[in-house]
C-alpha cells in the first residue's frame, strides 16, 4: 500500500483527467484476478468516465448480499513542498487531501479480501470515482449512471483521513456529519471611469463593500438559532487602478448549510435582498448560485454497527466521537440513495513533518502507518456488514 500511494502521489491528476491513476488502479486489481468496470463517472456523453467499479466475491457460501467501499482518484491544484522521495512530479497539482491514500486503502482492503475469500460470504463492490473535489462532483455521476445498481449493496462505507487525529485513532458520527455546500458567483455591473470624478461614476467596489455586510448579517439572521450555517466569501476581483474606477467587480463565495430548508431559503432570499441593494446602489447584480453536494448523512444503524466494529477492530480506546464538520464531501450522495457511513482515519504524529498540515495546504501528508488501519478497518467492516 505505501508503494501503491507514493506511486499515486508523484503522478497525481486532477478532476475528471484521473485517466493514468484509474488504469494504475485497473491494472493492480486485474494482477489479481479481480473484475473490473472501467471508464464510469462521465462528465460527457461522449468522453469515457475515470472512476471504475470492481467486485470482490467471498466464497464461504452463497449469498446475494454486497456493501460498497469507496476511495476518490482525483488531486488539487496545489504545488507541493517538501517529501522528497515522493514529491508531486506533475507542476502544480498534488494529492493535498489524502485520495492516494483513501485509494491505496481501498485497493489494500479489496485485495486483502479477495485473497481471504473462502472466509466470508457476499460480495464487496470496490468504487473508485473521479471528481471529488470539483462540482457537479463523481458521485454525483455514479449515482445518476446507476452504476451502483448491479448488484445494488445494502449500505456503502467511506474514510478519510484526518491530522487532528493521531495515527491509530478512528472517528464516527451518526447523522448530519459534513455540511452541504454551495457555490457562490456574484458580478456587479456599475459605470467606471477616471477616479478624480467618482461623484458621476456608479462605483462598484463601493457597492461591493456595502453588499458583502449586508449579505453576512442577512445569513445570519435567516438562519435558525443553534443551526450550523457557513457564508463565505474568498475572492474578489476589481480590476482597476489608482486613478481608475472599474466597471465591474467580480466575488466570489460559498454557503454551507446542514438543513435543506434553510439551504433554500437563503438561497431565495440572499439573490433577492443582493439585487435589490445593488440596484438602489444605481448597479445591476448578477447572482448565480452552483448548487453543490447535499449534507453527509450517516445513517445511525449502520454507523453504530461500524463503531462497534471499529472497537473490536482497534479497541474502544481508539474510538472517538467526531463534532459535525462544515467541510463538503460529495459522498454525501451516495447517502441520499443508500445507508452511508463516512468515518475518519487517524494521520497525524508530531514525530513526523508534514503529518500534522492541514488538508489542502501544500506541506500536507500521512503518517503511511495509517495505511494497514485503514484498509483492515474498510476490510473488516465490510466483513461484519456481510455476517
Amino acid at each position: 500500500m505505501v508503494r501503491w500511494r507514493r506511486h499515486l502521489h508523484r503522478h497525481p491528476e486532477l478532476s475528471f483527467q484521473e485517466h493514468n491513476t484509474a488504469a494504475f488502479v485497473a491494472e493492480v486489481l486485474k494482477q489479481e484476478g479481480i473484475t473490473v468496470r472501467e471508464g464510469v463517472g462521465k462528465l460527457t456523453a461522449d468522453a469515457p468516465g475515470t472512476g471504475l467499479i470492481a467486485l470482490v466475491h467471498g466464497e464461504a457460501q452463497a449469498s446475494e448480499r454486497c456493501f460498497a467501499l469507496r476511495a476518490d482518484l482525483d488531486a488539487l491544484p496545489i504545488t507541493e513542498v517538501g517529501k522528497p522521495d515522493y514529491c508531486s512530479t506533475a507542476p502544480g497539482v498534488m494529492h493535498a487531501c489524502g485520495h492516494d491514500a483513501h485509494t491505496a486503502m481501498v485497493l489494500g482492503a479489496g485485495i486483502a479480501l479477495h485473497r481471504l475469500r473462502k472466509a466470508w460470504s457476499g460480495t464487496v463492490m470496490l468504487v473508485f470515482q473521479p471528481g471529488e473535489e470539483k462540482e457537479p462532483g463523481g458521485a454525483s455521476l455514479l449515482v445518476k449512471e446507476g452504476v451502483l445498481n448491479d448488484p445494488k449493496p445494502s449500505g456503502i462505507m467511506a474514510q478519510h483521513v484526518t491530522p487532528e487525529l493521531e495515527v491509530g485513532m478512528l472517528g464516527f458520527r451518526e447523522g448530519p456529519f459534513m455540511a452541504a455546500a454551495d457555490e457562490l458567483y456574484l458580478t456587479i455591473q456599475g459605470k467606471g471611469g477616471h477616479a478624480a470624478v467618482r461623484p458621476t461614476l456608479v462605483d462598484p467596489i463601493l457597492i461591493a463593500a456595502k453588499l458583502l455586510p449586508a449579505l453576512y448579517d442577512a445569513a445570519e439572521r435567516l438562519t435558525p438559532p443553534g443551526e450550523p450555517m457557513v457564508l463565505s466569501f474568498g475572492k474578489v476581483v476589481a480590476n482597476g487602478a489608482t486613478n481608475i474606477v472599474p466597471d465591474t467587480v467580480h466575488i466570489d463565495g460559498t454557503l454551507r448549510t446542514f438543513n435543506e430548508g434553510t439551504r433554500a431559503q437563503l438561497h431565495a432570499d440572499l439573490v433577492r435582498l443582493g439585487v435589490t441593494m445593488v440596484r438602489e446602489l444605481g448597479g445591476a447584480l448578477e447572482f448565480r448560485i452552483v448548487k453543490g453536494s447535499p449534507v453527509v448523512k450517516n445513517d445511525p444503524a449502520l454507523t453504530a454497527r461500524m463503531r462497534a466494529a471499529a472497537e473490536e477492530f482497534v479497541g474502544a480506546d481508539k474510538v472517538v466521537e467526531m463534532p459535525i464538520r462544515m467541510g463538503a464531501e460529495d459522498f454525501a450522495y451516495y447517502t441520499h440513495v443508500m445507508p452511508g457511513c463516512f468515518f475518519r482515519l487517524g494521520t497525524g504524529n508530531a514525530a513526523k513533518p508534514g503529518t500534522q498540515s492541514g488538508l489542502h495546504t501544500a506541506a500536507f501528508d500521512v503518517d503511511e502507518d495509517a495505511l494497514g488501519i485503514g484498509a483492515g478497518m474498510m476490510a473488516w467492516g465490510a466483513v461484519c456488514e456481510l455476517q
